[in-house]
């Protein structure tokens, strides 16, 4: 199965050990350009508000990793929990989220849902829950 990655680039080192073990399993990942980086753009501490603006339109972050989805079967959403919220799913994730879902691509996510604003968009979405374990997606 081709499969994107979705989550915030704080997590960029589970992304790279997820897509690591699922391709291990036969499976094509595709994660967001800068996951490579030791410390992507998104992640760098200390980043404003302006500068994260200005690399996101720059370097078209968004818009390639639309196109990642489009070319995948599925999407796996790496929720960890972060801002004090379990599962945390940011604006971007539920971006991109989203964009599988009107594609109708598959919608899987690592951990339950977390209670936040869009949580109703995010049920609607009908995501199969993996409960941490990446060897349900087959």
């Amino acid at each position: 199965m081709k499969i994107a990655i979705a989550a915030s680039m704080f997590f960029h080192k589970e992304m790279r050990s997820v897509k690591e073990a699922l391709e291990q399993r036969g499976h094509v990942v595709r994660v967001p350009m800068g996951t490579e980086e030791e410390v992507p753009i998104e992640a760098k501490p200390g980043i404003s508000k302006d500068e994260l603006i200005a690399a996101k339109i720059e370097y078209d972050f968004i818009r390639k990793h639309f196109k990642n989805i489009e070319e995948s079967d599925a999407i796996l959403i790496l929720n960890y929990p972060r801002k004090g919220i379990g599962g945390y799913i940011g604006g971007n994730t539920f971006l991109e989220m989203g964009h599988a879902f009107g594609l109708g691509k598959q919608i899987f996510v690592l951990y339950p849902l977390p209670v936040m604003d869009y949580e109703a968009e995010m049920h609607a979405m009908q995501p199969v829950v993996l409960n941490g374990d990446v060897t349900i997606i087959k």
